[in-house]
Order: C-alpha cells, then sequence, then structure tokens
C-alpha cells in the first residue's frame, strides 16, 4: 500500500500547476481591448488609454412604446412618392434599398410607424443610401414640425460608395423642442428638375428628456457606457451616433463592428447591419 501511494504526489504537482495558469490567464482572456489609438473627435467622446471593449455590456435596444395620439406612420425603406403614390423614379435595381436606421413597427392594418426618440436640440440621423455620386440624382433632407411646415432643408451629397450616410441637424436649425414629434424626410429625385415623384425614407423624431439619474451618470462614464445607457433607456438617436462615433475613432476594431450590427439587427435591419459607414461627419 505505501508503494502504490508515491506516484501520485507529482501528479497533484502538475494539476495544481495547470489550474493555476488557467486562473491567471482568464482575466487576460476575457478583457478584448480596443485595436486602435484615442481620439479627440467628436467633442470629448474620447477613448482614453486602457478603455475596454466588453461585449457583456451589450444590451438590444429597449425600444420605447409609440407615444400617445395618432400613430406616426412613416415609411423606412425608399419606396414611392410622400402622398403614397406607386409611380416612384426609376432608379436602378439595388440589392438593399434606400434604408433609414431608425426602429419601426409594422401594425396588423398594414402601416408602419417609423419613430425615434432623442435627448438633443440637434440630433444626428443615419441612412443606408445605395446610390453613388456619379448619378444625376438630387437628394434632400427635410424637417417638418407639428404643423407638417418645413422648418429645415439640406441638400445632401451622395457618397463615392454605397454604403451608411450620416446628416446632422446643425445649430442653425430650428432646435427641437422637448416632447414635440417633427417629422424627417430624406428623398431622392430621378432628376433635378423633379419631374418625377421621388423615392424616400419617412418618419418621426421626439425629444425627451432623461431621469436625473441616468444623466448624471452619462456625465461621468466613458464612451462605450453611454452607448449602453442610451440603448437601455430607448434613446435611439443618440445610441447609434455614439457607436457610430466609436467605430470611426477605432475603425479595425472587430467588437465595435459586431455591436453595430448587433443593435441594427435588434431593430430587424440585418441586410445593413453589414454595410460600411461612408459618411460620418457631423
Amino acid at each position: 500500500m505505501k508503494s502504490n501511494s508515491q506516484p501520485i504526489k507529482p501528479l497533484l504537482v502538475v494539476a495544481f500547476s495547470c489550474t493555476s495558469l488557467l486562473v491567471s490567464l482568464t482575466p487576460v482572456l476575457a478583457k478584448p481591448t480596443l485595436s486602435s489609438s484615442p481620439s479627440d473627435a467628436y467633442g470629448g467622446l474620447r477613448l482614453h488609454p486602457g478603455v475596454k471593449t466588453n461585449l457583456a455590456q451589450a444590451t438590444a435596444f429597449n425600444q420605447p412604446s409609440l407615444p400617445s395620439g395618432p400613430p406616426p406612420a412613416g415609411r423606412v425603406r425608399g419606396g414611392a412618392k410622400r402622398d403614397g403614390g406607386d409611380d416612384a423614379c426609376p432608379l436602378p435595381i439595388t440589392k438593399t434599398d434606400l434604408t433609414a436606421l431608425v426602429p419601426f413597427t409594422e401594425e396588423a392594418n398594414s402601416v408602419t410607424n417609423v419613430w425615434g426618440q432623442t435627448t438633443e436640440e440637434h440630433p444626428s440621423l443615419f441612412f443606408y443610401v445605395p446610390y453613388t455620386k456619379d448619378l444625376p440624382y438630387a437628394v434632400e433632407f427635410v424637417l417638418q414640425d407639428q404643423d407638417l411646415k418645413d422648418i429645415y432643408k439640406e441638400a445632401i451629397a451622395l457618397p463615392d460608395k454605397p454604403g451608411v450616410i450620416r446628416v446632422s441637424l446643425p445649430t442653425s436649425a430650428p432646435a427641437l423642442a422637448l416632447n414635440k414629434q417633427y417629422r424627417w424626410f430624406l428623398t431622392v429625385n430621378c432628376d433635378k428638375q423633379e419631374n418625377s415623384p421621388p423615392t424616400f425614407v419617412e418618419g418621426v423624431i421626439q425629444r425627451i428628456e432623461l431621469k436625473p439619474a441616468a444623466l448624471k451618470e452619462l456625465q461621468t462614464t466613458e464612451p462605450l457606457k453611454r452607448y449602453a445607457i442610451y440603448a437601455q433607456n430607448g434613446i435611439w438617436y443618440e445610441a447609434l451616433t455614439t457607436l457610430a462615433q466609436l467605430r470611426d475613432q477605432n475603425p479595425k476594431d472587430a467588437a465595435l463592428q459586431a455591436e453595430w450590427q448587433n443593435l441594427l439587427s435588434s431593430i430587424r435591419l440585418d441586410d445593413v447591419a453589414a454595410e460600411p459607414i461612408v459618411s460620418d461627419k457631423p
């Protein structure tokens, strides 16, 4: 019996050493880091050295209930003219339609509601545009107030290649008032004379005020956590904008790319989730 017990000791030593090695490696393997250097772009959205990309904090967008009153309706995919006709201008066939990167719901009566919240007076909106600058199309962004009066218009330059573009309301545009609904359009005309009805997307944006606790946390936390706070509180436009800014600062970061795709997939825009951001400047 005594002679049989001796060989066990080396095995115990080896097992203990392997366990210790795995424990020591676990924190390193569990925390991927951002791959690019810090940036001071976008008004202080800076990634300081040592900031980690933590996929565990990625949260599916918490889509809020529709506002009270008449449904906002809208169009998330490029289609016919504003009044609902079917004679849209004959654009070339593309793999993916003109698309607004905004949450939407589809009702039983075939009504699509395109609606999202912001906390900013001058927010940014994002669109997937399948057309390029070599095409003779006139593109325009329009914002309407509660009385459906145009309060801001901007001609939009088509990108060099198909992809996601950013349209930001400048400080010279009227500030969005709290708890008011505004309707926006992005229209694409086949000819600059606008003889044909445009293809367009449209939706409603509403500015709200965050609860004091969430607002305080936003002011003291790092950018990736800000994104999660916005998503958890149903603030679509700032969630998307914050994530786009992080991707611009860290274009090779696979975790941020996956985060972007997860966010768009959570609102059923999987087909544009992998498209590149070709214009992301305020």
